[in-house]
């Protein structure tokens, strides 16, 4: 039987979401992604301009680095290493940035440890530590938007599908 949903701390990721899982891990297309980029969606070559940025974590759940297992950080790290290869490739970018807040002062608002990877291209913003920034508003926004409920401007279901089908293409 197929899973409906990940665990992802004590929030639930569909599984139209996820794009590859092993194990140990799984990875997923981000709710409020901070970079800008292009994704190519039908036979037709018709791109969608969207925001670019993936997750990985481990399946069980892990709110600290130091907790993971040595197979489990290896396995993410493993992952990481050819999923931002291809995702770099794919979208045509020049650099990655890998990130992981570790732990609530260091930013992190989901206790479950993740990496974060962000395609990254010369001037997708003015100063290039301004992604740190970003990253950390986005936290803040979906921090809110899962204790209060407002109203979401977080992108669609579908939305995330479609790029999680273009991603599932490739990956290992």
């Amino acid at each position: 039987m197929a899973v409906e949903s990940y665990d992802f701390g004590p929030y639930k990721i569909h599984h139209s979401s996820v794009f590859h899982t092993t194990d140990l891990s799984f990875a997923f297309v981000n709710l409020r992604p901070a970079v800008t980029g292009h994704i190519l969606f039908n036979i037709y070559e018709s791109y969608l301009t969207t925001k670019l940025h993936v997750l990985i974590c481990p399946k069980r759940e892990v709110k600290r680095v130091a907790d993971l297992t040595d197979d489990e950080n290896i396995e993410l790290w493993r992952i990481a290493h050819k999923l931002g290869r291809q995702l770099e490739s794919y979208h045509n970018a020049s650099s990655l940035t890998f990130c992981i807040q570790d732990g609530p002062h260091a930013g992190q608002s989901v206790p479950h440890v993740h990496i974060h990877i962000l395609p990254r291209k010369n001037g997708d913003y003015e100063n290039n530590d301004d992604i740190y920034d970003e990253i950390n508003e986005k936290e803040k926004e979906l921090k809110k938007k899962l204790e209060v409920d407002v109203e979401r401007k977080d992108r669609s279901l579908e939305e995330m599908a479609q790029e999680a089908d273009e991603y599932r293409k490739f990956v290992f």
